[in-house]
């Protein structure tokens, strides 16, 4: 588990500098102000994950449940948040109604959330 962890850290991590410039320069031309705002926080709240998952990487052991757990929330999570945000804010260039996914961003957003918070426990147990 510690690996995926880093591995997925490290890929979030350069999906997001990709993305950003996509987004900076590409998708600035095509997209709304607040359709690239959108998309923007997609891209920041995934780099926020890769940092937060290269950092539990190498701080835990995954030794217990809760620890894959905290891994594996932020994971999905993110997965869910952020591309569900690239694929709203993309949707009208697409000339697709993607808005079913609107309800996947927040279940994203929970995952994560509980990830933290997962990870506030295991400091506060002292397992460091």
């Amino acid at each position: 588990m510690k690996t995926i962890t880093l591995v997925f850290g490290a890929v979030y991590g350069m999906l997001s500098v990709i993305l950003g410039a996509f987004g900076a320069h590409a998708l600035k031309k095509i997209l709304s102000v607040e359709r690239l705002e959108s998309f923007e926080t997609g891209v920041r709240y995934q780099m926020y994950a890769a940092f937060f998952l290269l950092i539990i990487g190498y701080i835990l052991k995954f030794e217990t449940s809760s620890e894959k757990w905290t891994s594996i929330l932020m994971i999905a999570g993110t997965f869910l948040f952020s591309v569900s945000i690239y694929f709203l804010s993309l949707q009208d260039y697409l000339g697709a109604n993607l808005k079913f996914l609107g309800p996947i961003t927040p279940l994203g957003g929970l995952f994560m959330i509980l990830a933290w918070l997962m990870l506030i426990f295991h400091f506060a147990k002292g397992r460091i």
